[in-house]
């Protein structure tokens, strides 16, 4: 077994498409997706499961019916299952999301801004 560090700039690099997160690696029934953000996403939620957001690059704004929590590089929100959310980057924003495998990033929408799921990089 060959044992390689997983370099995050790296596979940043290798992601061309906004909001269409990428998995990098698997943790037990987890995936850690990166992904690349830019203007305005859809309201949606997620039933069945908490959803992590850590900020990587630039600034993420996730807007709630009720309020707003805005992140920085370096910071990390957790979006609590159920609740209906809906992220905004004004300027590019590099993310990682943590939640489990099969996760669809619009929750039980479907519709244009739907990623294709399960994707490695």
């Amino acid at each position: 077994m060959e044992y390689q560090p997983i370099n995050l700039q790296e596979k940043l690099g290798r992601i061309s498409e906004l909001w269409s997160p990428r998995i990098i690696a698997r943790m037990n029934d987890y995936h850690f997706k990166l992904a690349k953000l830019h203007g305005e996403f859809i309201w949606h939620d997620h039933p069945e499961t908490d959803e992590v957001f850590l900020v990587l690059k630039g600034t993420l704004e996730i807007e709630f019916r009720d309020g707003k929590v805005t992140l920085n590089e370096g910071e990390i929100y957790v979006v609590p299952k159920g609740v209906e959310h809906k992220p905004f980057a004004e300027n590019e924003c590099h993310i990682m999301l943590i939640e489990p495998a099969g996760t669809v990033n619009t929750g039980e929408i479907v519709d244009a801004h739907t990623a294709p799921n399960d994707v490695w990089i």
